[in-house]
């Protein structure tokens, strides 16, 4: 088959060359064009990212074109009922970072818990006093996963492991989980009510907006945990500041934060496109919670794991490779 690449980096060309080297192969570092288009009018897949926009005038531009595969879980850039009516496949990544982002969660859940951050600063700056760093263990706390879905199932089989009481929320109830890991499913509220450690898994959308907020803060333990690898809003910021001065939150953990550019697939935050679209480092800078002692931030990195990456690429040649 004849197969372009659009927004590619060079170590994955390197890897497609080697998966599909029966293939004849054309790459493009930059999102798909109607100059572009024409240079490959009679190929026969396209593999494509969220900045290539594939409309009916990029379509009638690709005759041939047999099936888009693109690198995104999103396929919102790509006309879908224009595809259906020329008969074109188009494939997606469905999931990629599900355990990556789950352990990245309990990477800043241990941080707070042990207060391995400020051990360290200390230990760096000759200071071997045990004062202030007292933690407490993961076992027999409950944790709360807000949206039991790809990632929050893989967080539940994690704090199994550390011998956990989990509760859920979630439109859809995992029988097999529950067996697996005893999980108990509850709604919001009591969820906040009973939980050591409250981490959220959920999509951004009009109803998950500020879903944590100062009203139902007001609900957690006291001397509780918040984590967030999912989206910034939602979590109202005053809602965490709030928490943090009457001693309702002890810590807090976010890799997203309220005010983020709009980020529709992780691997956005890789390109240049997004790059020149986005400041996360003034953000960052800017943001009221970045100095606060016992919040720790990381820069939307959840994802960013060799592997997660490398899943994308595999799944995308594994489309192409079995399409009919």
């Amino acid at each position: 088959m004849k197969i372009a690449f659009f927004e590619i980096e060079n170590w994955e060309k390197e890897f497609i060359k080697k998966e599909l080297k029966n293939h004849k192969l054309t790459f493009f570092n930059d999102p798909i064009t109607k100059n572009k288009a024409k240079k490959i009018k009679d190929f026969d897949v396209i593999a494509i990212f969220i900045y290539s926009n594939i409309t009916k005038d990029i379509l009638n531009l690709l005759p041939k074109l047999k099936l888009i595969a693109t690198m995104s879980t999103g396929i919102d850039h790509i006309d879908i009922e224009e595809c259906n009516k020329r008969k074109i496949k188009v494939k997606n990544v469905p999931f990629y970072g599900e355990n990556t982002v789950a352990e990245h969660t309990f990477g800043l859940i241990l941080a707070l818990s042990r207060k391995i951050c400020e051990s360290h600063d200390r230990t760096r700056k000759d200071n071997f006093s045990l004062t202030g760093l007292e933690g407490f263990d993961l076992k027999d706390k409950t944790i709360g996963i807000i949206g039991v879905g790809h990632i929050g199932s893989h967080v539940a089989r994690i704090a199994k492991g550390f011998e956990m009481n989990i509760l859920g929320i979630s439109h859809d109830r995992d029988l097999k989980l529950v067996k697996e890991t005893g999980i108990e499913y509850t709604d919001l509220n009591n969820l906040l009510r009973k939980s050591n450690i409250i981490t959220l898994h959920v999509p951004y959308t009009k109803e998950t907006h500020h879903m944590i907020n100062k009203k139902n803060i007001k609900l957690f333990k006291k001397n509780s945990l918040l984590i967030n690898t999912a989206r910034g809003g939602l979590i109202d910021t005053e809602a965490i500041l709030y928490g943090l001065k009457n001693n309702i939150l002890l810590g807090v953990g976010l890799d997203v934060l309220e005010g983020e550019c709009f980020i529709k697939e992780e691997k956005q935050l890789l390109t240049k496109h997004f790059l020149k679209e986005c400041d996360l480092k003034t953000l960052l800078e800017n943001h009221m919670l970045l100095n606060q002692k016992n919040v720790i931030i990381t820069p939307h990195s959840a994802f960013y794991s060799k592997e997660a990456l490398l899943r994308i690429i595999q799944t995308t040649i594994y489309n192409i490779k079995n399409f009919k």
